[in-house]
């Protein structure tokens, strides 16, 4: 996990969530999770999926009728997420950055927050925002 002894520069923070998303993208998944304070990633998945690839789906769904767990069978999907905007909130603390799916942006972002821990500071998350 990466650790700053002193509150990190949104700069630095932005590149680990930019590590973290490029290693997601991969299909690397216990990687990404090593670099972040992480909450499960499954749900993560699930709601990027959700607001992605299920979302722009063309036809019925009920003619397609995919497997409930399809998104996990076959990450490539993963590959045509990329990261937008970062927003900061006012303490600099908590953030959030927009996620685009085949250059459109989604209805979900992921949320970060960069957090003490012990004799060091972390960032925490995601969290997904809708």
């Amino acid at each position: 996990m990466r650790t700053w002894t002193e509150h990190p520069a949104k700069a630095d923070v932005e590149a680990v969530v930019r590590r973290y998303f490029s290693l997601l993208r991969a299909g690397r998944i216990p990687e990404a999770e090593q670099l972040i304070d992480h909450s499960a990633v499954r749900p993560v998945l699930k709601s990027l999926w959700t607001g992605s690839v299920e979302a722009s789906a063309d036809g019925d769904e009920a003619s397609r009728s995919p497997a409930a767990d399809e998104w996990e069978q076959d990450l490539s999907w993963l590959g045509e997420l990329n990261l937008a905007d970062f927003h900061w909130g006012d303490t600099g603390s908590h953030f959030y950055v927009e996620i685009t799916y085949r250059a459109q942006i989604i209805e979900v972002a992921l949320s970060f927050w960069v957090k003490p821990v012990a004799a060091n500071w972390v960032i925490a998350g995601p969290g997904t925002l809708w």
